[in-house]
């Protein structure tokens, strides 16, 4: 079983960021107008995460979609839609990402994940 109640073969997509340090407003903007656009084009988002302690220039995106093929679905929604076009167009306009990896994972302690809450 899962957190859903069901099996199911979920991904969770990491964005690992390197941001402008200098521009860590810009980033938390930036995850904000994600906050509002990826759950709309169909992705379960956990987060955005900005640097606080430690480096000052790593930050993270983490989400959950259904399987590969609901990705590339997602994907072409969150091209089309309007905050999701701004969102890229003001990334390339303020310049303070340096460089974005993708990873995507699966859960491999599937046991416990009745247990965990969301």
């Amino acid at each position: 079983m899962s957190l859903f109640g069901k099996e199911r073969t979920m991904i969770t997509i990491f964005i690992k960021y390197h941001i402008d340090p200098t521009k860590k407003a810009q980033f938390e903007q930036y995850a904000r107008n994600w906050g509002e656009a990826i759950p709309r084009c169909g992705a379960d988002l956990i987060g955005y995460y900005a640097p606080h302690e430690g480096s000052s220039s790593l930050a993270y995106g983490v989400y959950n979609i259904e399987d590969l093929a609901a990705y590339e679905q997602y994907r072409k929604q969150l091209s089309a839609d309007p905050l999701g076009k701004e969102n890229y167009d003001f990334a390339q306009r303020e310049k303070f990402l340096l460089r974005e990896d993708r990873t995507f994972l699966k859960l491999a302690s599937a046991p416990h994940n009745g247990l965990v809450k969301s």
